[in-house]
């Protein structure tokens, strides 16, 4: 079944609005909920160019409000391999099919979500070693499959930062990553132009959500609702996997 465009730019935008909520909600970036809904909408290549901008706006808010937390010593020990290894993750992305970038996309959200519910807390030893290996390998993921903040997380939170310090560095890290890989994705074709006329929108629903999430954020029983948006993430990837294997017999 096919919907007209103004239908789909239309879900788009919602779709975005509420992802942006649950991500503030739950704790991880929006992009984690938002870009398997966007792909069923539309071209994978296209949901990552889209993602990845929303993405970077949701981040400009959070450095508008904790910039002055910001930690340039483990920026610049994660954040620069973040930001090299997101490129070269993003060249990739023109010489695979799509199916097989949601397969891996698939495989990938499944297995982040159920580290992150068999151990909620989970982080990994913090030294310089370890951050420039997570800050590499969290960067090429997120520029190969448009997703990988759980996991940036997972490294970052072994140090212990104040919450301003983390929020603050972490929110450049990810902007920085998304700066990277985008002009890349644009240059190569994967945004059509029709859907240029979306981004301001995105802009508002990513700022919109963002504050709307940190209102709600307070009223819930933040570990339970996280294990339902994690769960809910598993179903949506097992289509993906399913799709990836149907396609290639």
């Amino acid at each position: 079944m096919t919907i007209s465009q103004e239908l789909e730019y239309t879900i788009l935008i919602i779709l975005g609005f509420f992802s942006e909520i649950l991500g503030t909600m739950a704790g991880f970036g929006s992009s984690t909920i938002f870009l398997p809904l966007a792909s069923y909408l539309v071209e994978f290549k296209t949901a990552l160019v889209l993602v990845a901008i929303f993405h970077l706006f949701g981040n400009v808010s959070r450095i508008t409000f904790f910039r002055h937390g910001l930690d340039w010593n483990i920026l610049l020990i994660f954040g620069i391999p973040s930001f090299v290894l997101s490129l070269i993750g993003a060249t990739l992305v023109g010489n695979l099919s799509q199916t097989f970038l949601k397969l891996v996309l698939g495989i990938f959200l499944i297995v982040i979500s159920a580290l992150f519910l068999i151990k909620p807390r989970l982080t990994i030893p913090a030294n310089n070693k370890s951050l420039i290996l997570g800050g590499g390998i969290s960067g090429f993921i997120v520029g190969l499959i448009g997703t990988g903040g759980a996991l940036r997380a997972s490294f970052l939170t072994g140090l212990k930062m104040e919450k301003e310090r983390y929020i603050a560095t972490s929110a450049v890290v990810a902007l920085g990553t998304d700066a990277t890989r985008i002009p890349y994705y644009i240059s190569s074709g994967f945004l059509p132009e029709q859907y240029y006329f979306l981004i301001p929108f995105l802009f508002i629903s990513a700022f919109l959500g963002s504050y709307l999430g940190r209102k709600i954020v307070t009223r819930i029983d933040k570990e339970k609702f996280k294990k339902m948006v994690l769960i809910a993430i598993i179903f949506v990837s097992i289509k993906f996997i399913l799709d990836g294997i149907t396609a290639s017999l």
